[in-house]
């Protein structure tokens, strides 16, 4: 499948920068980078975003994520790869990113604030809006991996 506009287009690359700037500041809160891309892979995944799940599980495994555990992420609430705190930040992803039926409920958001903090539930938050920008973005544009 071709892409639909080229990498190198100064419309792409301007859309790429903007993107850029809330990932710099997603960066800056502090919040938990390895929990950051097992969320942003997850939400991939669900999006069904090749480029973008094979970006971020392969930036997981460069912070020491183990391919075990990636593998294991689509089926993340069987078996004991997750701690709670990640349990609960994929609980959110994917409630968030699917958006339907309650949403998030309050009992996962009473959850979701007895693992983190208000700075770190806005920075999740904002990580897993901006994943799915992207994950749209680069399907727009028919983004594939580099195999």
């Amino acid at each position: 499948m071709d892409p639909r506009i080229p990498a190198d287009d100064p419309r792409l690359a301007a859309a790429m920068e903007a993107m850029r700037g809330v990932e710099a500041h997603i960066r800056s809160t502090g919040l938990d980078p390895k929990l950051a891309e097992l969320v942003r892979t997850r939400v991939s995944q669900i999006n069904g975003c090749a480029f973008c799940t094979d970006f971020h599980a392969r930036a997981a495994a460069k912070l020491g994520e183990s391919d075990r555990r990636l593998h294991a992420l689509a089926a993340w609430r069987e078996g004991g790869f997750f701690d709670e705190r990640e349990r609960i930040a994929l609980a959110w992803a994917e409630d968030l990113t699917l958006l339907t039926g309650e949403r998030v409920s309050d009992e996962l958001y009473a959850r979701a604030q007895a693992a983190f903090s208000e700075d770190e539930l806005v920075a999740l938050a904002l990580c897993i809006a901006s994943i799915n920008s992207w994950n749209r973005l680069q399907i727009a544009v028919r983004a594939q991996p580099k195999v």
